[in-house]
């Protein structure tokens, strides 16, 4: 720690910033011509092991290893001690309930519960799942404009008139009386309630930000909301507690985060200040959405809950030191690519590289185009391509970004440090450029063209820049995947009819369907404000879009919502006829009318193949229409284009998108929207208004929230009643020693998953939770899922191996049983452990290959845990669930190789002894024993000495508790 700088290894390295007021490690000022070579990610692994080098977690061999990167990768083990802990409230509950715990054990020992806390700092981010994880009702489908909160008049002075009329079903209804949207136009567009379900709870309605009608929502929502309030109290106020409570612990209160990012970014530092020391910010957290900070330079990566409750307590990750791959960007970026396609596009590159495991560093000229939410996405999109972090190294772009949220004297005392430690980059000098592993991957943007996909599968992408001569080998191919067979003499055939009272034609290739779809594969927000600049600049160049075009828009939810909002864009979409749909209003639900009739008997009249452009990807198979054989997918600004040409028969380049009533051509590239501008609209304009606004309702504080009591005494008074939240039996095992007859609970195959071991679905019926459950007076329908009720150890215990996919080798077929065998009965697996408790008989797993594949979950090892398992015997486990297993005392035991239960000729039925002894070391051969005169070797898989100290106290939980005592 820094505590006592004096006694620290690295003290030599201290230098000061700001007239010495501030102090820092400089790994520069070991003079190792390594540093300089490292990759910039490595280089924040470094500095933490220099600064928390404290000769027992962290010792001088993991800084020399880190240091000696280039050697050392894919071999070295070292830790890394991240600067604070993200739990989202599903996993943030079990790790504070046993803090809490953790208090009450100290306490009976008379020492000063108020001296446990979260040795790391700890965001708790405490999500809608919150309210709607409970009972899987309606309240979870009904949308949550996550957008603005408060008027926007200045944004939107003048909202030009719709220049067409409006399309069938364009009444916002309801029982509230109705109103035509062009009433509604004058409202400040974005005064839709922000979130969604704090409102759900406070009975009021939820309104669509569009059109600010109430959402419909149907009875059982209704029905549910008292029943909602009542359930989720005690976990809130539990939350409450804790953030009032323990020290190092910030909850973010639900309904506070506008958008599940922003809140990821608003706790986002770039740099720590702590005790006067400056530091690279770093995260490890539960949250799948971790690794989007890594677009920030940020290192983080997502961990589970055990991994992330020992982090709290003050523990290391423990981490291969990775091989790091390089990413080369070069190139320009061409005009018409949007965001989304780019960040497909490196996607998609790095998919086809085997990069599994490893970290990703961007480098070159390239990097510089991509906005910061580029980055973010692209960090975000990781576990796609099976990387651990797709890391940014913080530039000018980076620092630009934070101007948004930090003041001047910050961003230049953040500057001067970065570039001390060399930790900023400018990616345009590539004399900075580190040395990576073996592999660089060369990625040229320029290469990123926009494309489409139809006309009859996703699959089939088609450059836009050769759309036309596509199209037209489409109509001469025999049918097919892309063929429409239509005679030569056909092809130019012109079909006249009326619309409206005017006549207009149609030919192949006319679009009579174009739809602006926000959704997640094909779409982002910015892709959305480009759709939204574009008409802007085109309703200014003075081209409209023909009226028999089915137009429409769904903006989906939350960020893009907010983006279309606060930009102002969205009466120029109308303009155009893209009226919203689909959002959960009565208006937005009525708008997928048929195609109008004349066009329907103008399409059969002339055997046309006419073309659907859509951004999404839903009306592929599907199709909206019947007689509309040609669907295309595109970005939304590609929808908007092909709706303002009326055909997908163009050449962008070579022709004009339409004419101006004074005859003027208008080509696409007058009026697209650059990158810098698309940029500067979501940097300047809307990423400001979404922090501004999430700044102003964190300090405002909400409600909800503050009107929550709860206690204030130092340890937490635990209710008794509660089928949430209970204090674990953790404390009271004792710590392990030798086993002794232990029976075998189960006697397992290979690929025993987490899923296995605890399940996150739905409470059977029949389950020993469910009797549990029962026995407090619920009904089935308030049993809710093992997820939510994570906090009551009870429930947990009685799910542990409570899977139907169970196989269990005593069963011979699949199912949540076992064996209980003295007595030779087939019991239910928590019956069994509870029968074998009461006589104090101790218990083994037996397993073959992969023990513990799959997802990380909190209760995979606190459950096996309590059920009284004190080591399972495998022929090989999953490394992370290894490491569960040692934090909370249970002995992960390896078959020598070639070795098995069945080469052994182990029944499962033996008794099993092993004597522990004095002086344990990592992968220390023991021998077990059994009931019928067998002996054979296993390993014990401790991987340090640290694993044997942790696992000697039996687990993080009591080691932490014996150090407060």
């Amino acid at each position: 720690g820094d505590e006592g700088c004096t006694a620290h290894p690295y003290s030599n390295l201290i230098e000061g910033l700001k007239d010495g007021q501030i102090k820092f490690f400089n790994p520069q000022k070991l003079d190792d011509p390594r540093y300089d070579k490292l990759p910039l990610s490595i280089r924040v692994l470094l500095e933490a092991a220099i600064r928390n080098c404290d000769g027992f977690y962290t010792k001088e061999e993991d800084v020399e290893n880190i240091l000696d990167w280039q050697q050392q990768q894919n071999k070295a083990e070292v830790v890394f001690t991240p600067a604070r802990v993200l739990l989202q409230d599903f996993t943030g509950i079990p790790a504070m309930v046993d803090l809490a715990a953790m208090r009450d054990a100290v306490a009976k020992h008379g020492v000063d519960p108020s001296l446990v806390n979260p040795k790391c700092p700890t965001d708790l981010v405490v999500d809608h799942s919150l309210q709607i994880d409970y009972s899987k009702c309606a309240i979870q489908n009904t949308p949550n404009p996550g957008g603005g909160v408060g008027s926007n008049h200045s944004q939107n002075p003048s909202r030009p008139a719709p220049s067409r009329p409006l399309s069938r079903g364009s009444q916002c209804g309801g029982q509230q009386g109705s109103c035509s949207k062009a009433a509604c136009s004058d409202l400040p567009a974005s005064s839709g309630r922000p979130g969604g379900s704090v409102q759900q709870i406070e009975n009021t309605p939820l309104l669509c930000p569009f059109h600010l009608q109430p959402v419909s929502e149907t009875e059982t929502a209704l029905k549910n909301q008292e029943m909602e309030l009542s359930r989720n109290k005690e976990r809130l106020q539990f939350f409450k507690w804790c953030s009032n409570t323990f020290k190092n612990v910030n909850v973010v209160p639900p309904d506070v985060g506008a958008v599940h990012q922003v809140n990821l970014e608003h706790l986002s530092r770039v740099v720590q200040v702590t005790d006067g020391f400056i530091y690279p910010d770093s995260v490890v957290g539960t949250d799948s959405h971790t690794t989007m900070v890594n677009g920030l330079g940020i290192l983080g990566w997502g961990v589970g809950g055990i991994e992330s409750e020992a982090v709290m307590l003050g523990q290391p990750v423990p981490l291969a030191l990775p091989q790091v791959v390089g990413c080369k960007l070069v190139g320009s970026i061409n005009p018409l690519t949007t965001s989304i396609d780019i960040v497909l596009g490196i996607t998609k590159h790095l998919r086809q590289a085997a990069i599994a495991g490893r970290f990703v560093e961007f480098f070159g000229p390239g990097v510089s185009q991509l906005s910061a939410p580029d980055r973010t996405t692209i960090a975000n999109m990781c576990p796609e391509y099976n990387a651990t972090v797709s890391f940014f190294p913080i530039d000018q772009v980076t620092l630009k970004h934070f101007k948004k949220t930090s003041d001047q004297e910050k961003l230049d005392l953040m500057e001067s440090y970065l570039k001390a430690v060399k930790i900023f980059r400018s990616y345009e000098d590539p004399s900075e450029d580190p040395q990576y592993s073996e592999q660089v991957i060369e990625i040229n943007l320029s290469s990123m063209v926009p494309q489409v996909s139809g006309p009859k599968r996703p699959q089939d992408r088609v450059a836009v820049s050769s759309m036309k001569e596509d199209f037209q080998s489409c109509l001469d191919e025999k049918v097919g995947f892309k063929g429409f067979h239509i005679s030569k003499e056909k092809q130019d055939i012109r079909i006249p009819f009326l619309h409206c009272g005017e006549e207009y034609q149609l030919v192949h290739g006319s679009v009579v369907i174009a739809s602006v779809i926000s959704c997640t594969n094909n779409c982002n927000p910015s892709a959305m404000l480009t759709a939204g600049l574009l008409a802007k600049k085109a309703v200014e160049a003075g081209l409209v879009v023909r009226p028999y075009i089915q137009t429409s828009l769904a903006p989906g939810v939350g960020m893009v919502t907010h983006y279309l909002n606060t930009s102002g864009v969205l009466p120029y979409f109308s303009q155009l006829g893209f009226e919203v749909i689909g959002y959960g209003c009565a208006t937005c639900v009525g708008n997928t009318s048929p195609l109008p009739e004349p066009v329907v008997d103008a399409i059969k009249q002339g055997d046309l193949v006419a073309c659907g452009v859509l951004s999404g990807n839903r009306h592929f198979e599907g199709r909206l229409c019947a007689c509309v054989r040609a669907n295309y997918l595109a970005s939304p600004p590609l929808v908007v284009a092909y709706a303002l040409a009326g055909t997908v028969a163009i050449n962008f380049e070579q022709e004009p998108l339409g004419v101006t009533s004074e005859g003027k051509e208008v080509y696409l590239r007058d009026i697209w929207p650059s990158r810098e501008e698309v940029r500067e609209t979501e940097e300047d304009t809307i990423i400001s208004s979404i922090f501004k606004d999430l700044r102003q309702r964190i300090e405002k504080g909400n409600m909800f929230w503050s009107n929550i009591e709860c206690p204030d005494s130092v340890v937490f008074p635990w209710d008794h009643k509660s089928t949430y939240i209970r204090s674990p039996s953790f404390f009271k095992v004792p710590a392990p020693q030798s086993i002794e007859n232990a029976h075998v609970l189960l006697f397992l195959g290979n690929n025993v998953t987490t899923d296995h071991i605890s399940p996150a679905g739905s409470i059977a019926r029949v389950s020993a939770a469910a009797k549990y459950l029962l026995s407090k007076r619920l009904t089935p329908r308030e049993f809710n899922s093992y997820g939510a009720r994570r906090g009551n150890d009870a429930v947990m215990t009685r799910g542990t191996f409570a899977s139907i996919k169970l196989q269990n080798r005593f069963i011979g077929k699949a199912g949540p049983k076992t064996l209980h065998i003295p007595s030779g009965q087939t019991v239910d697996v928590f019956e069994a452990a509870e029968r074998y408790q009461k006589e104090g008989i101790p218990l083994i797993i037996l397993a073959g290959k992969d023990y513990g594949s799959g997802n990380s979950r909190d209760w995979v090892a606190k459950g096996p845990y309590l059920l009284g398992v004190r080591a399972v015997i495998a022929e090989s486990f999953e490394k992370l669930h290894k490491n569960q297993l040692v934090g909370m005392g249970i002995m992960p035991l390896q078959f020598l190789p070639e070795q098995n239960a069945d080469s052994l000729g182990l029944s499962g039925k033996e008794k099993f002894t092993l004597a522990m002894p004095d002086s344990l070391s990592p992968r220390q051969q023991l021998t077990v024993k059994t009931s019928d005169a067998k002996s054979f070797a296993v390993t014990a898989m401790f991987d340090s000495e640290i694993d044997v100290i942790i696992f000697r106290h039996g687990g993080h939980l009591r080691y932490v508790a014996r150090t407060f005592l």
